[in-house]
């Protein structure tokens, strides 16, 4: 695509907030950032839209005001009106943008879906403050040879933003993502677990160190990060999936074994592992991975918009008394192991 110097000269690059999401912040009201590559790359049409609305929904019965972000024409758009909504899901020439793509896409007017990355981005630039998502992107399998890693990981890693998710996918290598979180000093919470989530699985297998149980106790560690004025980096809030919805575990280990073998006889690699191993695992499992995702997706909104509201509380208390602690706060999290 050729750059549109007459478009670049004319467009503020700021992100445009809709006024439902503008008068949100405004009044430190709820507000839950949604990324927008689920709905345009992540499911099949029309599901792509419902599904969409259905997280909306999923923002508003908790009390919360969603923002579903993306990139329309040069301009990044934090909450979508319907019509916008609808465009992302249909529109077959959406890009998939990283944070990496926001420039060169606003630069050219393109159009694109965020992903992690951009959206994590985008929302901490507009002050939004939690953000939901499935899973998160991570250090692959084979990194020592490969070198590849997620760009969530190092834009998370400064990046003021509290992230709810489900871990990260299945398909990364999650000790080696686990270690660079830390080398990276990226906050990670076990959602009531002392145990990482395995996306489509309810668990990894791999200990986390700290464990909360309620939204309050999750804003009282945001609340906490603030005092301390360290790094600006992202605070994880790591959700399983339940164990009535998650994937069969038999079942995800023989299909994922099965899919990465056959990735390494082909010699695929790079950016084409990911999408050629999630294929695999919905084939192989007969869409049964897809339905764990959306599930971990759903209960991953649902809290994201509760944490939203226990932090706008202590926000709108910080507002009115700013010299004021809650003498009744919540129970401090617990060490996971």
């Amino acid at each position: 695509m050729s750059f549109n110097a007459s478009h670049g000269a004319q467009s503020s690059y700021a992100p445009v907030l809709s006024a439902e999401v503008r008068a949100a912040l405004a009044t430190h009201h709820a507000v839950v950032a949604l990324e927008s590559t689920i709905i345009a790359h992540g499911l099949p049409r029309p599901r792509n839209l419902r599904v969409a609305e259905e997280l909306e929904e999923l923002v508003r019965s908790a009390g919360a005001v969603p923002a579903t972000i993306a990139v329309l024409d040069g301009r990044a758009h934090i909450g979508l009106g319907k019509d916008q909504l609808e465009r992302v899901a249909a529109d077959p020439a959406m890009r998939k943008l990283g944070h990496r793509d926001l420039a060169p896409a606003l630069a050219t007017g393109a159009s694109g879906a965020t992903t992690v990355s951009a959206t994590a981005f985008l929302a901490a630039r507009a002050g939004l403050r939690v953000f939901a998502t499935g899973g998160l992107g991570g250090v692959h399998r084979e990194w020592t040879r490969t070198q590849d890693e997620s760009a969530d990981l190092r834009l998370l890693a400064r990046t003021g933003i509290t992230v709810v998710c489900a871990g990260v996918k299945s398909i990364l290598d999650v000790p080696a993502t686990l270690q660079r979180l830390e080398t990276l000093g990226v906050g990670v919470l076990g959602y009531g677990t002392d145990r990482f989530p395995g996306f489509y699985l309810n668990s990894s297998g791999e200990p986390v160190d700290w464990t909360v149980r309620t939204p309050e106790e999750v804003a009282e560690v945001m609340r906490a990060q603030d005092a301390l004025k360290g790094p600006g980096s992202a605070l994880i809030v790591a959700n399983p999936v339940s164990v009535e919805d998650q994937l069969d575990p038999a079942l995800h280990d023989r299909v994922l074994a099965e899919a990465l073998a056959a990735c390494r006889e082909r010699g695929i690699a790079g950016q084409a592992v990911t999408p050629f191993l999630l294929d695999r695992l919905m084939r192989g499992t007969g869409g049964a991975s897809l339905e764990a995702n959306l599930a971990a997706v759903r209960g991953n909104v649902s809290l994201a918009a509760r944490i939203s509201a226990a932090w706008a509380a202590t926000a709108q208390d910080t507002a009115t008394h700013p010299d004021a602690r809650d003498s009744a706060s919540p129970r401090r999290p617990a060490a996971g192991r």
